[in-house]
């Protein structure tokens, strides 16, 4: 079974990249940043985790207020940094976990955490400027994966501070379930305490700060009580997302040994580091089995339904290439360039020859049984003037004029804006 080995704690403002960037680790004014984080780094390399749950929240970069979500998991392959205004960091994508994502997400949603999932989205500052000092890169290759968790805490409601601790708790069964022998860190950002916004910027409170490490190490329940005001009151609005600390510590066990803290305020935000030890005891039994079991139970005996392909987080992983491609079909200018030269369309989006023959075949029950949407195969049949109903007996093997003997009324239609013609 995976292994939590640690759970790790870390501020995520931009001026730790910004000082790492400028080469400033001797500067006097940055130097204790890296000092501080100098003990976690080498934690980190003498433990060499096999994966790092990273929970973090997003700074309206990747993710905007035209769809925000309380919980959302990256199930991709790698993550790259992300452009904040200025062009993006000269660092390389970190790789993600896969296997492990498609594990831990569909055991939130069986403890029903209600999750939404993300793929080929660049993460800011609150991934890369901790982890960029954190994580040493031989060769320019990360040396572990990641499995991000973001929280939306910037449109409210958020969730509280008990819901997280809740999902930290979720998290640890979910983890501690997958059944390949791994060691896994959880490491939560954001904070300390700091306000950027409106008459109150620049707000601070070393004193709520020392309370709060001391807190979420010893009696983290008690943090679960305070409000988002309260959280706000001592710490600053923006200092409150200290909240997603308490997935990290949920995730951990009741005892924890403090491996290694600190605080330094250099200017907008206490800038500080934790490091807790998990000291959980395995216990026999076959507790990891039964909630795997639990997991499977909704899909249970869909096997046996013939010809009928649920959509996966695995799925969605292996087809997410040409899912995306097809998805594009809702913008004109896509839909021109594939009209104009379907083979230079195909080689931009960097399908592969699998994809392309599939596509190039109209071949419907293929795509499919690929791991293709249906609702991205309707887009592709409203481009190229095919009907629903052309598609739906392509996936029966049947001639349309036979399908529409089995239907109660004998009509042609589409998602297309206009009427679909049959020419196809």
């Amino acid at each position: 079974m995976a292994r939590i080995i640690g759970g790790i704690a870390a501020s995520h403002t931009p001026t730790i990249g910004f000082a790492y960037d400028e080469h400033k680790q001797d500067d006097a004014s940055w130097a204790p940043i890296f000092d501080a984080f100098e003990p976690v780094g080498a934690w980190l390399k003498e433990q060499a985790p096999d994966a790092i749950v990273y929970i973090f929240n997003d700074h309206m970069t990747s993710f905007f207020f035209d769809h925000y979500s309380a919980f959302t998991l990256g199930i991709g392959e790698e993550y790259a940094p992300a452009d904040e205004g200025g062009g993006p960091r000269d660092l390389p994508p970190v790789p993600g976990n896969p296997k492990l994502a498609q594990h831990i997400g569909a055991s939130l949603v069986t403890d029903e955490f209600d999750m939404s999932f993300f793929q080929d989205k660049p993460l800011d500052h609150g991934f890369f400027s901790p982890m960029s000092v954190l994580l040493e890169r031989e060769d320019g290759h990360w040396p572990t994966t990641i499995v991000p968790l973001q929280v939306g805490v910037l449109q409210f409601p958020i969730p509280s501070a008990a819901r997280c601790y809740k999902l930290g708790t979720a998290l640890r069964r979910a983890i501690e379930s997958y059944p390949e022998d791994i060691r896994v860190a959880v490491v939560a950002t954001g904070g300390l305490s700091h306000q950027v916004h409106g008459e109150r910027a620049g707000f601070n409170n070393p004193d709520w700060d020392e309370v709060f490490l001391d807190a979420i190490t010893n009696d983290p329940r008690s943090l679960t009580e305070l409000t988002h005001a309260e959280y706000a009151a001592l710490g600053g609005l923006e200092g409150s997302e200290v909240i997603m600390w308490l997935i990290m510590r949920g995730a951990l066990s009741d005892n924890v040994r403090r491996v290694h803290s600190s605080f330094y305020l250099p200017s907008m935000t206490g800038i500080s580091t934790l490091l807790l030890e998990n000291e959980a005891q395995q216990l026999p039994g076959a507790g990891a089995e039964r909630h795997r079991a639990r997991m499977a139970e909704q899909l249970a005996g869909i096997e046996k339904l013939e010809g009928t392909y649920p959509f996966t987080l695995a799925t969605s992983v292996k087809s997410y290439r040409v899912n995306r491609f097809l998805h594009e079909m809702v913008r004109p200018e896509h839909r021109e360039r594939f009209h104009a030269d379907e083979e230079a369309s195909y080689a931009e989006a960097g399908l592969s020859e699998e994809e392309r023959t599939l596509l190039r075949d109209r071949d419907w029950r293929g795509l499919i049984h690929y791991g293709v949407s249906f609702f991205m195969l309707e887009k592709l049949a409203a481009v190229i003037g095919v009907s629903n109903l052309h598609v739906y007996a392509a996936m029966r093997g049947e001639p349309l004029e036979e399908f529409l003997k089995t239907r109660n009324t004998q009509v042609i239609y589409s998602v297309a804006g206009r009427q679909a013609s049959a020419a196809e």
